[in-house]
Parts: C-alpha cells; sequence; structure tokens
C-alpha cells in the first residue's frame, strides 16, 4: 500500500522533519526497493495506490496496482484484505521486510484467520488475511492510526477470529525512525519530485 510519492502529500510527519522534497523522495525509493525485494514468484505482487490518479503515475515502481478506494486507512486496508485465496498488505515505508518475512506471514495464514507484523512503535506494517471466512463487520473501525494504540486497537476488531503475530519491524515516521536505517536515508541535496 502506498500512497503517491509527492511532497506534502506522502509521508508528511518525516517531511516536517527533514523538508517534504526529501521525504517525497525517500518515499519513491524506498517503493522501488521494496517492490525490487519483495517481488516472488510464490505470490503476486500488486502496489494499492492512492489517489486514483496514481494508478498511472511514473513516479511508481511498474508493476500491476490497483486503487485503494476511498475512506480512511482501516476502511481501505479492509477492502484490499476482502479477495480470494491469502492476502498480505504491507506498508512501502518498511526498509527490513524482506521476502522471508513476507514468506512467514502467508505460512501463518495457513493456521490462522489474521495475522499481523507488530511495528515498534505499537502499530503494525503488515496485515494477512486467509480469506477462509468472512471478514468481521468492525474490522479496523475506531483504529486510533499513527499512535501506540493501532496493533490493540486492531487486534479488539478481530472478534473472534484467530490471529497469529508475526516479526516487529521498525517503520519510519520521523527523522529518528531514518537515523537508525542510514543506508536508506535521502541525499542533503535531493531535486523535487516530478
Amino acid at each position: 500500500m502506498a500512497k503517491l510519492p509527492v511532497a506534502g502529500r506522502v509521508k508528511t510527519r518525516l517531511g516536517r522533519e527533514i523538508g517534504m522534497v526529501r521525504a517525497a523522495w525517500w518515499m519513491r525509493h524506498q517503493l522501488t526497493r521494496r517492490v525490487r525485494d519483495l517481488t516472488d514468484p510464490r505470490w503476486d505482487t500488486l502496489l494499492a495506490v492512492d489517489p486514483l490518479p496514481a494508478l498511472a503515475s511514473p513516479a511508481l515502481p511498474a508493476i500491476p496496482r490497483l486503487p485503494q478506494g476511498r475512506g480512511d486507512l482501516g476502511g481501505r486496508m479492509a477492502r484490499l484484505l476482502a479477495g480470494q485465496g491469502p492476502v498480505v498488505l504491507i506498508g512501502g515505508d518498511i526498509p527490513g521486510v524482506t521476502k522471508n518475512h513476507i514468506q512467514r506471514a502467508f505460512r501463518a495464514l495457513g493456521t490462522s484467520d489474521f495475522t499481523l507484523g507488530p511495528a515498534t512503535d505499537g502499530g503494525f506494517w503488515m496485515a494477512g488475511h486467509a480469506n477462509r471466512r468472512p471478514l468481521p463487520p468492525r474490522l479496523f473501525q475506531s483504529v486510533r492510526w499513527s499512535t501506540e494504540h493501532a496493533l490493540s486497537d486492531s487486534m479488539a476488531t478481530l472478534g473472534d477470529r484467530t490471529v497469529s503475530l508475526t516479526d516487529t519491524l521498525a517503520d519510519i515516521d520521523t527523522a529518528a525512525d531514518l537515523a537508525r536505517f542510514p543506508a536508506t536515508a535521502p541525499a542533503r541535496h535531493v531535486r523535487p519530485v516530478p
């Protein structure tokens, strides 16, 4: 899942600290790396984008794309999780994720209705659904996104569904987060994203 990497529209918390252009540049290159590093013949890799015009944007990696649709993050995620067969969603801002993490998420869906990958900040970097049962009716409603409560609030919406927690990884929301991954940091002098 990703937003179109345009300054002022993506990674705004990070952008307030390092500049909106640098934050958008980081996101654009991060998405390209993630797609390159995570594409695998064992699963289909798609990019769920927001907003809708991003479907045709050359600023995103050249892989199949689908719209996230309207609504808050929870509503968009729920729509994307309701599909045929197991589905695993990840954010584009997880520099430590590998194919092994994705494989473990799919494996967890063999025995659980849902799998979530906790993030170090109390949120989660990954959500997966086995699609053996319908989604819970209140899935991801009333979640306090971008807080340390996002994971626990989300788990509370799963009702009687079984859930497996996988690896804990870090996402990038602030300059301090970015400092933990220096190889992914944007250069000091970056041209604006077209």
